[in-house]
């Protein structure tokens, strides 16, 4: 069990003391900086399972979780801010103005090139928790999936008020991307099970129990064959963003799981919805496994290899 004692955590928790005592978490230097050390310090690969921390640390990694969410959430409205703003050009001619554009398009690469070896065309998607500057719905139908569309759900109106000013300027993605303001869990079966791709943003259920809850939902309303797309975390990634564990995705096949090892933070896990499942009274909880539910894609198991050997070299190279 890792506590206190362990170095790296012992710098994280100071850090969560730092961050904790911010007046608020609205972008400024201050909150930038403290920000910035984190993800620095979370980022190299580090021998940590987040999963066996003691208690103690539990509840601070829980706390801090909530506390990045916080903080991504009030720097995306700051930037859509911005963006929003511009009136003599198309604002998405300037995402780069978000300082971790770069990231995003990455990811979105990534989570492409892993998506189409599973589902090559893929035409209708649902975006869950796209927030006020849906960056991943944009950077996907502007540069990957040019013909695809793109319906975007998010509990806060606001945000959706937003992202959907942004969005209305541009011509093509105008027609393409589309804005609900629900909670997931109260989207029926029948308009969820119009959807190819399903994505589960990192910050829907900043909590495992809470995300489960999602998960089991979606296992029940996906159409069968569907795929589901994860964000999760890896390591000490996993102090910055929830862990999703291919045995919590009861109900869905796991076909990809890929930890990044650069300044991607996270991991992406990739799932088909089985077609067998049993529903209990309430409606949904209690999911049959798929025959193959844990294995990973044969095809990316030399990917993930590669990967894994990256990992353990890095970490040999810092103990």
């Amino acid at each position: 069990m890792v506590c206190l004692k362990d170095p790296l955590v012992e710098k994280i928790c100071n850090l969560y003391e730092r961050i904790s005592k911010l007046e608020n978490l609205n972008p400024s230097k201050d909150v930038d900086t403290i920000f910035t050390q984190l993800v620095h310090t979370c980022i190299p690969p580090y021998p940590i399972d987040v999963t066996k921390l003691c208690p103690k640390i539990q509840h601070i990694r829980n706390k801090l979780i909530i506390l990045c969410a916080q903080a991504e959430g009030l720097l995306e409205k700051h930037f859509s801010t911005i963006l929003g703003a511009i009136v003599n050009s198309n604002p998405l001619d300037h995402l780069n103005l978000f300082p971790y554009y770069s990231n995003y398009l990455k990811l979105a690469r990534l989570e492409f090139d892993l998506l189409i070896q599973h589902c090559p065309n893929p035409t209708r998607f649902a975006f869950i928790g796209s927030g006020p500057l849906p960056l991943t719905s944009i950077v996907l139908a502007t540069h990957h999936l040019t013909n695809s569309t793109f319906h975007n759900y998010d509990i806060d109106g606001g945000a959706n008020s937003m992202a959907e000013k942004l969005v209305k300027s541009d011509p093509d993605l105008s027609t393409r991307m589309v804005f609900h303001t629900n909670d997931i869990m109260d989207v029926s079966g029948s308009e969820l099970k119009e959807y190819d791709v399903v994505f589960l943003a990192a910050l829907v259920g900043v909590d495992i129990e809470e995300k489960n809850l999602v998960v089991e939902y979606l296992a029940v309303n996906m159409a069968p064959g569907a795929i589901l797309l994860l964000r999760s975390a890896h390591g000490a990634r996993g102090f910055l963003y929830p862990v999703v564990e291919p045995r919590d995705l009861r109900g869905f096949e796991v076909l990809s799981v890929y930890h990044p090892t650069d300044e991607v933070i996270n991991s992406v896990v990739i799932a088909r919805k089985c077609s067998v499942s049993t529903v209990d009274h309430q409606g949904f909880g209690s999911m049959m496994f798929c025959s193959k539910c844990g294995e990973i894609d044969q095809g990316f198991n030399h990917l993930n290899n590669q990967m894994n050997m990256i990992e353990e070299l890095a970490v040999e190279e810092h103990l």
